[in-house]
């Protein structure tokens, strides 16, 4: 069974092809030719691509493939089959042409005969194509606020139905036996939003459902395969609460039939990041809220089934028999692939992807490809093909790979084993790959990288992810107010330091303007040397003292300049020297700026490989007075000189503006200054 479901394609730079399926993964077809696009058929049957010159269409349902239709249309840049591969439309970017006809550039074309049907202008790349019922009864296809219909069978016809709704920004068509459309109209002039969903057969009625929101400037619209309930997702451009650089999200859920709509209540705050429906139309997954995110299952009633927990996700993804559910965090995070048995709801393996840009399950669902793509990325380009129980099975770098999908199943698909299969043996290039991988744990879980100096401890809470016990993490970047449970550490959830009682923000400021580093050494309290950490309201106390040596201000006094004894002061060894293990403290004097304070506590530890320091000597009043003065003579040589380039400007001829001519005269007043201050230096 899985031997005739893994094929797959892709298109790189310069070849595109396609590749057999497991064991080997043999190369089926490989052109050294450069593609524009390529697509295979609904049903498999048929392998299309675009080259600069000619589109070609394959039959591939077969061991030799051979082609079925060639098309001498240049500049193709999109192409798409009809669910019942009837049809092959094709897009090329818009051009001018004379006389000011209209370019006709959405072409039709019949697969049996190879003939031109019908031929569009369409403007817009973004949802070019038709949209088919899945009997190829009708088509539709959104022009401006109307809604146009054919019928395929006879495209001579022309419209055969419209609809118009103004404001009309995009339309969906269900899949099913009763189609219907879900039409969205953007908020406009202090107007909500909407979606109406009308019965394609019925246009001309009113809408079945429609639910009016805020917030809505684009949605993202996704049926179940039934085609009996629509999930709609809204996004706006800019979040007015500045919490999200992404906009704002919603997620409602509508019926066709009209007994059913209401918003999806999700119980964390953050954007919505990816929603699935399930293959089997009863129940559908949501990845939401800030990261750490939470991946939720519901039931088509919107109540909770199942959840997931929060980890780095923001993607999801069910196998095609619904049996199997992908939970992945990929762009900016690390690519980590958690995959869930539905049955049991537990976790089946963890896959590390990192760097993938496309994901996919085979026809199978027995296998998940992860592709790294360009231009996302330009390095480390190539396809792997992962095991549901996690081993990797394949593996095929390509250079400037840009495109890559399974093959469609050809026929019923196929059905999922009761237990999960085993994984089978890998692909010789799987088994000669040497990847390195990062040092996992004997729960195998990966472990973050930390730095000789920290290792051998507990992580402080402050430094872990909140899925991993750690801090709650606002959106504005400060700790929030949860209290810590019991034996989480030196750091409470709230963010307090227990050994000085402060509250530290998200910058690490302690509440009495310290800065609070986690890991180093604990810092005396700043006051007046009596232990207590608020400094005494009296002036008297807030000079600076001038101790002599050995007197109370001195070094070997017991002031400020004094470090403190007791529990967490460094203790020295027999030999005379401090314990390096032990905490340094930082003296007083040198927190408020007081260097020579600073290396008179320095030098009084006899720490090994630290000279002696010696204090320099205060400046006295003379030295001030010479600082003075020497700023004086600096400032007044910038004036000369800015004097003496405006002299140059004016040799040239070039035009001075009237402050500039003043400075010039001032030129005598500046020189005498300068000789004054030089002649008080002199004395």
């Amino acid at each position: 069974m899985a031997a005739s479901t893994t094929q797959y394609a892709y298109r790189a730079q310069k070849v595109h092809g396609r590749v057999g399926s497991g064991p080997d993964y043999g190369s089926l077809e490989a052109f050294e030719a450069t593609a524009r696009t390529f697509q295979y058929s609904p049903d498999g049957r048929y392998f299309g691509y675009a080259l600069s010159d000619v589109v070609r269409v394959l039959q591939v349902d077969t061991p030799e493939s051979t082609l079925v239709q060639e098309f001498a249309i240049p500049n193709i840049v999109e192409l798409n089959f009809s669910p019942r591969s009837t049809f092959l439309s094709t897009w090329e970017r818009p051009a001018k042409l004379e006389e000011g006809q209209q370019h006709k550039n959405h072409r039709v074309f019949s697969l049996a005969t190879g003939s031109q049907l019908t031929s569009f202008t369409q403007k817009s790349q973004d949802s070019w194509d038709l949209q088919y019922t899945s009997s190829e009864s009708h088509a539709i296809r959104l022009v401006g606020p109307e809604i146009q219909v054919f019928e395929p069978a006879d495209w001579e016809k022309g419209i055969v139905d419209k609809l118009r709704v103004e404001g009309c920004s995009s339309v969906t068509l269900s899949p099913g036996l009763n189609p219907s459309l879900a039409v969205f109209v953007g908020e406009k002039k202090g107007a909500p939003a909407s979606v109406k969903i009308y019965g394609l057969l019925t246009l001309a009625s009113p809408p079945t459902c429609q639910k009016t929101f805020y917030k809505a400037d684009r949605t993202q619209i996704k049926w179940n395969n039934l085609g009996t309930q629509v999930l709609v997702l809204t996004q706006t451009e800019v979040d007015k609460t500045n919490k999200s650089y992404y906009g704002e999200t919603g997620l409602y859920l509508l019926s066709a039939a009209g007994n059913f709509d209401c918003r999806v209540t999700l119980d964390k705050e953050g954007p919505i990041h990816d929603f699935a429906w399930s293959p089997n139309s009863k129940e559908f997954g949501v990845v939401y809220g800030y990261m750490p995110a939470k991946a939720v299952l519901f039931d088509q009633r919107v109540r909770t089934l199942h959840d997931f927990g929060s980890a780095p996700y923001n993607f999801i993804s069910f196998n095609p028999q619904a049996r199997l559910i992908a939970l992945a965090g990929f762009g900016n995070l690390a690519g980590q692939v958690s995959i869930f048995d539905r049955r049991t709801l537990q976790k089946v393996t963890t896959i590390s992807a990192p760097n993938t840009s496309h994901c996919s399950w085979s026809p199978d669902g027995r296998f998940l490809l992860t592709a790294t793509l360009s231009p996302r990325l330009r390095v480390d380009n190539g396809v792997k093909i992962w095991h549901c129980t996690g081993p990797l099975i394949h593996i095929q770098p390509i250079d400037e790979l840009y495109q890559v999908s399974w093959k469609p199943f050809v026929g019923p698909p196929p059905v999922f084993p009761a237990t999960i299969p085993t994984a089978p043996k890998p692909s010789s290039a799987a088994e000669a790959i040497v990847v390195s991988t990062p040092p996992v744990a004997s729960d195998g879980v990966v472990k973050a990288y930390r730095p000789p100096g920290a290792r051998g401890g507990a992580t402080p809470s402050i430094f872990k992810r909140e899925d991993e016990g750690g801090m709650k993490i606002s959106p504005s970047g400060s700790p929030s107010s949860t209290p810590g449970p019991p034996g989480s550490g030196r750091y409470s959830r709230d963010g307090r330091d227990p050994r000085n009682g402060g509250q530290v923000n998200g910058n690490g400021i302690a509440n009495g303007g310290r800065r609070y580093v986690p890991g180093a050494a604990p810092s005396p309290p700043i006051g007046n040397g009596n232990g207590h950490g608020s400094p005494s309201p009296g002036p008297k106390n807030n000079k600076k003292k001038k101790g002599k040596a050995g007197g109370p201000g001195g070094p070997g006094g017991g002031g400020a300049g004094t470090p403190p004894t007791g529990p967490g002061t460094p203790q020295e060894s027999a030999g005379g020297e401090i314990a390096l293990d032990a905490p340094v403290p930082v003296p007083v004097n040198a927190m408020r700026g007081n260097v020579p304070g600073l290396i008179a506590g320095v030098a009084g530890l006899n720490i090994p490989g630290v000279e002696d320091a010696t204090v320099p000597p205060t400046p006295s009043e003379e030295g001030g007075n010479l600082d003075t003065v020497a700023k004086k003579v600096r400032n007044l040589t910038k004036k000369l000189k800015a004097i003496e380039e405006l002299k140059e400007k004016a040799k040239r001829g070039e035009r001075l503006e009237a402050t500039q001519v003043r400075k010039m005269d001032g030129e005598a007043d500046i020189r005498k200054e300068l000789a004054a201050l030089g002649g008080a230096g002199a004395t």
